[in-house]
């Protein structure tokens, strides 16, 4: 037996125990996948707390839904996909406490993934990022790090396609201004 085989092997093992509800299944899932689903869920939230909090409600209808899972298909993108759409809800739920901050500017298309990516650590780029609005980050996350296009943003976040490119628009101008101060320094 392949040592890939042997890994989904394990992992289907895994996946049937948090179907059938046990627990030391779920906790191994968790701890196994969790630097992976905090990685997204730290782009689409302001602090490392909020983050955790879609985490743990990411994990908990991975659990409730495991049989919807097809074993034909990557994990991690089922698990990617369900903690999106968990920092989705955690956004329409919360969108009302949030605050939207008006940025100005005339917005050029610029590669901000490319640019941010070469000069910056992961780290750095990920706290950028947290400091756009909710509503840019929501549409920056979804259009450049995951490829949701704007027609698929606005029906995500119920807003206009029109709201969906002036935020991202808005969210490049804000990161490149940031990059810029940043080098400056």
């Amino acid at each position: 037996m392949s040592a890939s085989t042997a890994t989904v092997s394990s992992m289907n093992i895994l996946l049937e125990g948090c179907r059938k509800g046990d627990r030391l299944s779920q906790e191994l899932l968790y701890r196994q996948f969790y630097g992976f689903a905090m990685s997204i869920c730290l782009r689409y939230t302001r602090t490392r707390e909020e983050a955790t909090e879609v985490i743990n409600d990411g994990f908990m209808k991975v659990f409730m839904k495991a049989e919807l899972y097809d074993s034909s298909k990557p994990f991690k993108n089922w698990l990617a996909r369900i903690m999106v759409n968990t920092a989705l809800d955690h956004y329409r739920h919360h969108q009302k406490h949030y605050y939207h901050e008006s940025l100005d500017g005339d917005a050029h298309h610029v590669g901000v993934r490319e640019m941010a990516t070469s000069q910056l650590s992961h780290q750095e780029l990920i706290g950028l990022v947290q400091t756009l609005s909710p509503a840019y980050r929501m549409v920056f996350n979804l259009y450049v790090m995951d490829g949701y296009t704007h027609e698929e943003i606005a029906e995500q976040l119920n807003i206009s396609v029109g709201t969906s490119k002036s935020n991202l628009s808005r969210a490049r101008e804000h990161l490149r201004s940031a990059l810029n101060k940043q080098n400056n320094e």
